[in-house]
């Protein structure tokens, strides 16, 4: 159900429906797929469209982590939050603060 989902937005790129909601809609559909790399490309454009886009912050840093870039993964996650509270969405910026946090931890050395 996926690779058809994903074929039929492909087919929208470049066309007037090519913005935010389009990328990010693609970035979901990779990430579910299991694809985190080519999710990433199409959650990249999503915040590039639309900076203020939340929920394409969250799921840009999960994509990231996911390939290993915990500390792109923390940027875009600290550029979601702050999107998140210019919005008032606090639901979105406290998850972010919590996977942020959590990478924190991880990219912290150990003593």
């Amino acid at each position: 159900m996926t690779a058809t989902v994903i074929a039929n937005l492909h087919r929208l790129i470049g066309t007037p429906r090519d913005g935010a909601l389009l990328r990010f809609s693609l970035g979901n559909e990779y990430l579910k797929s299991g694809d985190a790399h080519r999710a990433q490309l199409h959650l990249r454009e999503a915040v590039a469209r639309d900076p203020l886009y939340s929920a394409a912050w969250k799921l840009l840093g999960k994509a990231l982590a996911e390939t290993g870039q915990a500390q792109a993964a923390l940027d875009a996650y600290r550029q979601g939050i702050a999107a998140a509270e210019n919005k008032g969405d606090k639901q979105a910026a406290k998850e972010m603060t919590v996977f942020a946090r959590r990478i924190e931890k991880q990219l912290r050395p150990s003593s």
